[in-house]
């Protein structure tokens, strides 16, 4: 079920909490394009997350089993609670699953850059504005919120053929503070008095049926069937300003996929067909907190956008030989997004926004197994972004002094792909990966300047802004290496190490290239690992490079609230590094303990393009127990 609905924004998305890891039996990473499969805005790589799965009993009576599950950090003061139980029949089988957790506010580490520490903050107090000095700097304040989670599943065989699940999610949070907007400051002040989420709330609901067996078309086939209801609000108020700005947002998805396989021979073929519909509502209120009064406000999106896809699929697999394997793909789709801008609140040169395109995506793979030990695999490909409500209608202030406002013209950017990668495996000693990709976007969604009715700069809640808007840029480059080693020094003792460097690069209006916005910094790992029967110790570095204020995107120059400063004065990102231990002891079949120390040195950074710092030193207990 496609997660990502018409208000996705590109970039960094918070979305993706509402996904309980407490019930997630397993998360794959799919690195590079997946449009074939997935289809719009699987450009670079695609997060899948399978949740706990009930499974039925060999055993003629019914069986109960479950978990439940304590944790506490200290950084943020952590208190989570999480239990599960699943009982199973020979033909059905059915899980529960119900997590809380409450955050306070982060604290981040004691040795880094000055300009991330949190010195005083805005609180209001009977509607009286105040700067407050911060009696504990490290502390960032607000950032503490809380969150529920719960997931049901039932899944019923009644026979040989047929499988048949249902599940429902559910996750809600508290109000949640935009902490990086409420440390902006203007003219020597903090902009902000307010700036916070109202409740994320994330509901879904689905059916499918599997059916393996003998067909003339098939040997197994999938139906899923899918409802989602995402609602989530932002709300703003300026320093000694009585205006409370609220925007709510809710989002209506409905999903239909049908997969199918067919075995034949050596070889294999998969196709399918999909079908998406989203409807967005939008609205914005103006709130006076001292005279309670309040009138319509500008919405963020137009009230009643669509967005639908209907797609088609193909993908066969060739088993050429026993060395030597075969994957090719094709994917059409069919985008619609319609929107209106007719509200007396929108004052632009269109009313309305119809999109109706389709975009042809494709794949290839190798994979060659030249000996026993080494393996090469080579895949081309294409993947496309249709734009969505998010980059054709949305109006906010993306930075001090700019408004981001609708563009209905915007067409699809699409992804060209080609990716090479070896893997050396010396029996169960040693094993090397090394993957080097390279990726041309052609008509890239990026923010850049822009003008409404001939004006560059309009009026937004109050402050004169210099108009932006998502647009068709002529190219954009991302490319770089992927390296992992691992090696087993003994049965018990095992070194691992991951190293990623990406490259990324945009041209911009005038002809010049500038760095992309999302092309992160290098970063890795390295894990020294050690286990017996009872107790597993794995101590680990993390690490990333540094992004110099040359190497930033244009954009990101321009947020120097962001980012610490170097010695000409100017932002960026500094290199960072964290130590880690974390231990599990196994003191019964049913017990099992955790306990961490995170960020060892206490190292204070944040991770590149974040508007919030990373934990500090963290201690970490968890106490589990199955039965």
């Amino acid at each position: 079920v496609r997660m990502n609905t018409a208000i996705f924004r590109g970039g960094n998305v918070q979305n993706v909490i509402s996904i309980d890891p407490l019930a997630v039996e397993n998360t794959e990473i799919i690195m590079g394009p997946g449009s074939v499969i997935y289809g719009s805005d699987a450009v670079g790589g695609v997060m899948n997350f399978y949740t706990l799965e009930p499974h039925f009993t060999h055993s003629s009576s019914t069986e109960a089993s479950g978990r439940a599950y304590a944790r506490y950090a200290t950084a943020n003061n952590e208190k989570t609670a999480h239990a599960d139980v699943t009982l199973a029949g020979q033909r059905w089988a059915w899980v529960s699953s119900l997590s809380y957790s409450d955050f306070d506010d982060l604290r981040m580490g004691g040795h880094g850059p000055e300009e991330y520490l949190r010195r005083e903050y805005a609180l209001t107090k009977d509607r009286t504005d105040q700067i407050v000095t911060n009696e504990d700097p490290k502390v960032q304040k607000p950032t503490g919120y809380n969150q529920v989670s719960i997931l049901e599943k039932f899944r019923f065989q009644p026979n040989n053929y047929w499988n048949l699940r249902a599940s429902f999610l559910y996750s809600t949070t508290s109000d949640y503070p935009r902490y990086d907007r409420l440390y902006r400051k203007k003219d020597g002040v903090l902009r902000a008095a307010e700036w916070y989420y109202g409740p994320q709330e994330w509901l879904m609901g689905s059916l499918q049926a599997h059916y393996k067996g003998a067909a003339s078309w098939f040997d197994e086939a999938r139906v899923v069937t899918a409802y989602q209801f995402f609602k989530e609000s932002r709300h703003n108020r300026d320093f000694q300003d009585n205006w409370l700005y609220h925007n709510e947002e809710k989002v209506n998805a409905w999903s239909a996929n049908t997969d199918f396989k067919k075995k034949m021979g050596l070889h294999s073929l998969y196709y399918g067909l999909e079908y998406v519909h989203n409807q967005v509502g939008s609205q914005g209120i103006e709130e006076n907190i001292a005279s309670t009064q309040e009138r319509l406000g500008m919405p963020r999106y137009p009230d009643g956008a669509t967005w639908e896809s209907i797609a088609a699929y193909a993908n066969f697999q060739w088993t050429l030989s026993p060395t030597l394997l075969m994957q090719t793909g094709a994917r059409y789709n069919l985008i619609s997004l319609t929107a209106s801008f007719d509200d007396p609140q929108y004052d632009y040169p269109f009313e309305d926004a119809d999109m109706q395109t389709g975009a042809l995506t494709g794949s290839a793979g190798l994979v060659w197994k030249q000996q026993p030990y080494l393996k090469w695999r080579l895949n081309v490909s294409t993947a496309f972004r249709a734009p969505n409500v998010d980059d054709v209608g949305k109006i906010f202030d993306s930075a001090p002094g700019m408004v981001v406002v609708p563009n209905p013209s915007l067409k699809p950017e699409y992804a060209y792909n080609g990716e090479l990668g070896v893997q050396l495996k010396i029996e169960d000693v040693v094993s090397i990966d090394l993957v080097g990709y390279y990726t041309y976007l052609e008509d890239a969604l990026v923010r850049r300047d822009f003008s409404v009715k001939g004006r560059e700069y309009i009026d937004y809640q109050g402050e004169r802004s210099r108009v932006q808007a998502i647009q068709n840029a002529a190219q954009a480059r991302v490319y770089g290496l992927e390296a992992g080693a691992q090696f087993t020094l003994s049965n018990q003792l095992e070194l691992s190490t991951q190293i990623n460097l990406t490259k990324g690069e945009e041209e911009l209006d005038n002809g010049d290239t500038a760095p992309l916005r999302h092309a992160a910094p290098l970063f890795g790992n390295v894990h020294l690992t050690w286990t017996n029967k009872k107790l597993s110790i794995d101590l680990s570095a993390e690490y990333n490079a540094e992004i110099s204020y040359d190497d930033l995107a244009p954009s990101e120059q321009e947020k120097s609230y962001l980012y610490a400063i170097d010695a000409n004065g100017n932002p960026y990102a500094p290199e960072w590094y964290t130590l880690n231990l974390h231990s599990n002891y196994q003191l019964t079949d049913s017990w099992l303990i955790s306990i961490a120390l995170e960020n060892i040195t206490d190292q204070r950074y944040r991770t590149y393009s974040s508007g919030i710092a990373a934990a500090g030193r963290n201690f970490i207990l968890a106490l589990q127990y199955r039965f």
